[in-house]
């Protein structure tokens, strides 16, 4: 906070020791001297140097813990603190992450898990949830700004989904099967003759936000690769139409199907997030996060229009430790001298 403060302890300290070098010299010249006759061969005894030798180290020594204890007591003069920069309105964001867990997208699910992941620092204050979907959904965490669990939980996610359906490696691993079977219980629905229904998972995701009356940000990040199987209660456009009335932003992260139909799915999915001013991307774009993110502020900037806070908090307490340790290794290294 001042960092003048550092300047002028050193400079207070050392024309203090200046004040006491001189002081120090005229009482010496003022007391008594004893002359010793035939004492000069002294100097030149092999003991005499290295007492000396030692006792000019411990000086140096001496006089380097001074200058560290008095940039210590300069720093903590100055007031040392941490400067945040906080947006009241980052509370005020909503952000559900929906993931198709079907089949044909266990390939793609961990990377996309670690795209959230990478999410993850930028957020600060935000409320995160995760809905996972297939014939049916389930959420994984509500709503939360508790990053630690949901770093928690994004990464149990991508573990369990790291598993390859066509290698019969992973097949025969009981523990990855296991694994990946309790991840994505409860999006099964219990029948066999239904898959990958984005439209319902998408509409599943929109009901994780509550507090429909307030003013807040709300955004999906819907990733999934359109192939959808059986019948659901909505499709896709009519879904996206439904949250886009909530004034909900969807975000897509594509996922190839290999299907002799993936133009006509991608073109569909592409369409349906772009008509209401989402973003589109596909797995492997290295711009999917980065994008997605800025699109994220840049919307709740105009949403709230509010202004950043400065939040300064002290933080003297390792140069407060190292202060301490300065001074009681300076003690004992002038009790040595003086011994």
């Amino acid at each position: 906070m001042h960092p003048w403060a550092i300047v002028a302890v050193i400079a207070a300290v050392v024309v203090c020791g200046v004040l006491g070098w001189f002081a120090r010299r005229r009482r010496d010249e003022e007391e008594n001297v004893r002359w010793v006759a035939n004492a000069g061969y002294l100097t030149s005894l092999p003991s005499y140097r290295s007492r000396l030798s030692r006792y000019r180290i411990w000086l140096g020594f001496m006089g380097v813990l001074l200058l560290a204890a008095t940039v210590f007591t300069g720093v903590l003069t100055a007031r040392p603190v941490e400067r945040d920069l906080y947006a009241e309105e980052l509370g005020y964001r909503d952000i559900v992450l929906c993931l198709d867990v079907s089949g044909s997208m266990i390939e793609y699910d961990t990377e996309i898990a670690e795209k959230f992941l990478e999410m993850l620092p930028e957020f600060d204050g935000e409320r995160v949830a995760m809905s996972i979907w297939n014939s049916t959904s389930r959420t994984v965490f509500p709503l939360t700004d508790d990053y630690d669990l949901v770093e928690t939980e994004l990464t149990e996610a991508a573990e369990a989904l790291d598993f390859d359906v066509y290698s019969l490696t992973d097949q025969l691993n009981q523990g990855k099967v296991d694994r990946l079977i309790q991840f994505i219980t409860g999006t099964e629905g219990g029948t066999g003759d239904a898959s990958s229904l984005i439209g319902d998972g998408l509409a599943s995701c929109a009901m994780n936000f509550d507090e429909h009356d307030a003013e807040r940000s709300r955004t999906i990040i819907l990733a999934g690769d359109n192939e959808v199987f059986g019948e659901g209660v909505f499709a896709l456009d009519e879904a996206a139409d439904m949250v886009a009335d909530r004034d909900i932003t969807v975000h897509g992260i594509y996922a190839p199907s290999g299907n002799p139909r993936e133009a006509e799915e991608e073109a569909e999915y592409r369409e349906a997030i772009e008509r209401h001013g989402g973003l589109f991307f596909h797995t492997d774009d290295p711009d999917a996060v980065a994008g997605i993110i800025d699109d994220i502020a840049a919307q709740q900037a105009v949403d709230l229009d509010a202004d950043p806070e400065v939040i300064i908090t002290d933080t003297p307490e390792g140069f407060f430790t190292a202060l301490v340790v300065f001074l009681g290794v300076f003690g004992f290294g002038m009790w040595r001298l003086r011994s």
